[in-house]
């Protein structure tokens, strides 16, 4: 097994509600939508997608972090010793095939 995943990731930051799934073709191959209620301002918005990400997929928040795109809508994370099937969680999160 791998012991990072990278998951390509489209941030909809400013959002009325906050949610996780979708998926978005981006520059980094299809990517995960994640909408934060955070503003796009100091890294706020990056931060709670991170939170975000780990928490749809049931990790630690630290086993998750920002590889690329600091300043973009498009990022890169890597998750950290992932668990065996966590990318097929991934998946239908993405494509909206299931939690």
């Amino acid at each position: 097994m791998d012991d990072t995943l990278t998951v390509a990731v489209r941030v909809k930051p400013g959002a009325a509600r906050a949610r996780v799934g979708g998926r978005h073709d981006g520059p980094h191959g299809p990517a995960l939508v994640i909408a934060v209620n955070a503003p796009p301002v100091d890294g706020r918005a990056t931060e709670a997608a991170r939170r975000a990400l780990a928490d749809a997929l049931g990790i630690r928040p630290a086993a998750v972090a920002l590889r690329a795109g600091a300043a973009s809508r498009d990022k890169l994370f890597l998750v950290e010793r992932p668990t065996p099937g966590l990318a097929e969680a991934l998946r239908r999160l993405r494509d909206g095939t299931g939690p």
